[in-house]
């Protein structure tokens, strides 16, 4: 076998491995249309997996990621978040306790309460949360957990 003839041989197989290794690597990227309908309907069926809606659930711990956990059960839908400095004012610090009531999307499904305190010569006090804080926290959750599940939905 001449040097030709086996640098030949060796092109071919080069060039047939590297074929495989493309149409490899395409099929692992959906060019080919990869069903991902399977993976949404698995994450929505997660809804029924816990004891309260899954999209309320994340969309809560996602909303209040900016603050230390305190304690998270996914059976009761109860979050509890430790103190929180503000960082404008280090006299104020505010905590919320969040109660995942249902299965539904729905703001009733939901029920925020914000505590705060100021500190003084007496030490921490409870003061009256700002206006309109808990109902805030609330749509920013029902928000996030609407795009979670819009995000989530069947394609079709």
């Amino acid at each position: 076998m001449t040097v030709y003839n086996m640098m030949k041989n060796m092109a071919g197989k080069s060039a047939g491995i590297m074929i495989i290794a493309v149409v490899l690597t395409l099929g692992g990227c959906g060019i080919f249309g990869g069903d991902n309908s399977v993976k949404n309907i698995k994450a929505a069926e997660e809804i029924y997996r816990i004891g309260v809606n899954a999209y309320l659930w994340r969309a809560t711990l996602d909303t209040l990621s900016f603050m230390p956990m305190k304690s998270a059960d996914h059976n009761g839908g109860l979050i509890l978040t430790e103190w929180k400095m503000n960082p404008g004012n280090d006299k104020e610090r505010t905590k919320v306790d969040i109660i995942i009531l249902g299965r539904k999307l729905t703001a009733d499904s939901l029920k925020v309460t914000v505590h705060r305190q100021m500190n003084s010569s007496d030490g921490w006090q409870d003061e009256v949360p700002r206006p309109g804080a808990a109902i805030n926290i609330r749509n920013a959750i029902l928000m996030q957990a609407r795009l979670l599940r819009r995000d989530n939905a069947p394609i079709k």
